[in-house]
């Protein structure tokens, strides 16, 4: 039992594998299609473009995000997405760099296993690091539950695994100081549980952290 202990506290903290292709988008400035486990998606970005009248804001860069389910059309969860996606993004990007244009985010859904709203903003992410877009830290988003019974909690499960749960969490982290950007949860959790999801997560977005880190170094040269 003894020898085993060591093995699971390494692991305490690890996510599922991570996969990512940047530039495999010809059109938009910048892309990302990420795996993690079996969940993937892909994030395009397009601009600074100028922006419509309607939504031109006159001191800032207007942030715009359009999330594509990967069945039918979309639907009041998917304008929730959306608005996530915005809010992190926004908190990220330094949007006084091009005031009265518009920076565009597209997110197309390819598979849900599980963590998807936590993809798809670490997709975005590595979008607009791709795309050169001036940001003041990168996000790292990672997702957990609290399983239904024995009260574990457990990083980024899979849909399998989320069958189980009776709280989800999602929290997106700056690099700089790894302070909570977004929040989503779902279920029911004391404040004991919170805040021990919150720490979990926050010690394994250092993993995602890493895992741009590396990526970066690899497409040093095609950036």
């Amino acid at each position: 039992m003894s020898k085993e202990e060591p093995e699971e506290s390494e692991n305490e903290f690890m996510l599922r594998p991570m996969n990512c292709e940047l530039n495999q988008l010809s059109m938009p400035d910048g892309s990302a299609m990420l795996m993690q486990g079996n969940t993937a998606a892909v994030a395009g970005i397009y601009g600074p473009i100028e922006a419509k009248l309607q939504k031109m804001i006159y001191d800032k860069a207007s942030i715009e995000v359009s999330y594509i389910p990967v069945k039918g059309p979309a639907k009041i969860d998917d304008r929730m997405t959306e608005m996530y996606i915005k809010e992190t993004c926004e908190a990220a990007i330094i949007v006084t760099f091009h005031p009265a244009t518009a920076i565009c985010i597209n997110i197309q859904e390819m598979e849900d296993s599980g963590g998807m709203l936590a993809c798809t903003i670490n997709a975005a992410c590595l979008a607009l690091i791709n795309a050169g877009i001036p940001m003041k830290f990168t996000i790292a988003a990672v997702n957990c539950m609290i399983q239904e019974g024995t009260n574990n909690i457990i990083l980024d499960p899979d849909s399998t695994q989320l069958q189980d749960a009776k709280a989800e969490f999602t929290y997106a982290f700056d690099s700089v100081k790894k302070d909570i950007i977004c929040c989503y949860t779902a279920g029911c959790f004391t404040e004991e549980e919170f805040l021990e999801t919150i720490d979990k997560c926050k010690q394994a977005s250092q993993y995602v952290f890493d895992f741009y880190r590396n990526l970066v170094k690899k497409y040093a040269n095609v950036i």
